[in-house]
């Protein structure tokens, strides 16, 4: 969620003044609130989407992760057999003085 498009609300948004309005005022009121409303459940709706995708790539990223320490578990072990087989091979030589 951006928090740069949030805003503060005024005391008379939160809880309106008690006056008596006329049924036009009021409309305008209720068609503002909608729009709010709508504009909060477009945000949340965008914001639930960008969380699922970011879910998605980090379970990727995961089985990523572990595939490339498999990897590296096995060459290691690759790694030091030859170097084992190299020191058999080496220790077979006769040494020249």
């Amino acid at each position: 969620m951006c928090y740069d498009q949030l805003r503060s609300l005024s005391e008379d948004e939160i809880i309106p003044p008690r006056t008596t309005r006329s049924p036009d005022e009021n409309a305008v009121v209720v068609e503002d609130l909608r729009s709010r409303l709508a504009e909060t459940q477009a945000r949340l709706e965008r914001a639930r989407a960008r969380e699922a995708e970011l879910s998605r790539r980090l379970q990727e990223m995961k089985r990523f992760v572990s595939v490339m320490e498999i990897l590296e578990t096995y060459l290691k072990r690759r790694y030091q057999e030859q170097q084992q087989h190299v020191e058999r091979l080496l220790s077979v030589i006769p040494q020249k003085l």
